[in-house]
C-alpha cells in the first residue's frame, strides 16, 4: 500500500500506543524496561512517520495533539489483531505452569470468599503468583483490563460495561446492623425497624467507588425517591463493622458480609424496612482474555468458590 513503511513494527506501535495513554516517556520507558532515550528516539520516529508531534506539552505536562489522539483506538485494535494471532491453544496445567494473575475486587465482599479464591489458586497452581488489587475511585479497571494490567474483575454494580464478558457468581440479601447496646436496639425488637426510623438513623457508607456511581444501596433508594442520612463514608468498608461498636452508626450491607463479624462482635442486625434486590456479585473480563486456558482456568476457579460459598 502507498506510503505504509515496510519496516514498521509491532513494538513501535506498542510504544505510540503507551505514549497517547500515559503521556509520559519516563513511565514508557519503565513499562517497558528501556532506557528513557530509547523511548525519545521512538517517539522523534513516530513524528517523522506521522508528520504530527503526536505530544505537545500542556499546563500539566504532556498532552496529545489531535491527531494523536486519532491514533490511540487503531493501535489498539493493532495490538490486539495481532495478539489474537498467536492466543496459546496449548492445555493450561496449573501444577506445572508458573503465571501472574492480577485480580481487583472491593473489601466488602463476604469474608470467606476471596480467601478461598486464594486457597483454590494456591492448590491448583503452587508455583504461579496471584496479586489481589482493591478497586477504587482512582482505579480505570476497564482499561486495566483492556491493556492486560487486570485479568479479572469481581464487582456488583448495577450496569457493568456491556463490551466486557460477564459470569454471576453469588447472590447477598440486603440487611442493616448496629450496636447491640445502641440507644436504638435497646428499645426496638427486633425486626421492627420502621421505614422512617430507617432513614433517619445515622447511616455509616462506604465511600464512591466507581466515578459516578453512588453505590448500590443509594442508587436504589433514590430510583425510590427515598434518601437516607449518611453521617460517615469510609474508604476503608473492612473496619466499619468495628466502627458500629463505638458508635450510633447503621451499616446497611450483605447478609454474608456480616456474618463473619456477628460472631465476634456486639452487633444487632435488623431486615430492612425496604425491598433491596440482593447484591449480584459478577466477575468481568476483557474479550482478550476470553480464549486463554490459564485464564479460563482462573475463572473456573473464582466460580467455584462462589459455589463453595452458597453452600455453607
Amino acid at each position: 500500500m502507498a506510503g505504509l513503511p515496510q519496516h514498521l513494527d509491532l513494538h513501535l506501535i506498542r510504544i505510540l500506543y503507551l505514549l497517547l495513554v500515559e503521556k509520559n516517556v519516563s513511565r514508557v520507558a519503565l513499562k517497558l524496561n528501556q532506557p528513557q532515550p530509547s523511548i525519545s528516539a521512538s517517539l522523534r520516529k513516530l513524528r517523522e512517520l506521522t508528520g504530527d508531534p503526536i505530544l505537545v506539552r500542556g499546563a500539566r505536562g504532556m498532552v496529545a495533539t489531535q491527531h494523536g489522539e486519532s491514533l490511540l483506538k487503531p493501535a489498539k485494535r493493532i495490538l490486539d489483531e495481532a495478539e489474537s494471532l498467536f492466543i496459546r491453544k496449548a492445555p493450561f496445567v496449573p501444577q506445572e505452569e508458573a503465571r501472574t494473575f492480577h485480580i481487583a475486587a472491593p473489601d466488602y465482599l463476604d469474608s470467606q470468599f476471596l480467601p478461598n479464591v486464594v486457597a483454590g489458586l494456591r492448590r491448583g497452581s503452587p508455583n504461579s503468583r496471584v496479586l489481589i488489587h482493591s478497586l477504587g475511585a482512582g482505579m480505570d479497571y476497564i482499561r486495566m483490563l483492556g491493556d492486560g494490567d487486570l485479568d479479572l474483575v469481581i464487582a456488583n454494580w448495577d450496569e457493568p460495561p456491556p463490551h466486557l464478558h460477564i459470569s454471576k457468581l453469588f447472590e447477598d440479601p440486603i440487611v442493616c446492623a448496629m450496636r447491640a447496646d445502641s440507644p436504638y436496639a435497646k428499645r426496638t425488637p427486633e425486626d421492627a425497624m420502621s421505614l422512617d426510623d430507617y432513614l433517619s438513623l445515622p447511616h455509616v457508607a462506604p465511600s464512591q467507588m466507581v466515578p459516578g456511581y453512588q453505590g448500590f444501596i443509594d442508587a436504589y433508594l433514590e430510583r425510590q425517591g427515598l434518601q437516607r442520612r449518611v453521617a460517615v463514608e469510609s474508604a476503608y468498608f473492612g473496619l466499619i463493622p468495628y466502627m458500629l461498636t463505638q458508635t450510633d452508626l447503621v451499616l446497611t450491607t450483605g447478609r454474608q458480609f456480616l456474618r463473619f463479624y456477628e460472631k465476634s462482635l456486639p452487633l444487632k442486625t435488623y431486615s430492612v424496612p425496604v425491598k433491596f434486590p440482593p447484591m449480584r456479585f459478577y466477575q468481568l473480563w476483557h474479550e482478550r482474555v476470553h480464549q486463554a486456558p490459564e485464564h479460563k482456568w482462573l475463572r473456573d476457579q473464582v466460580t467455584a468458590a462462589a459455589k463453595a460459598l452458597q453452600r455453607q
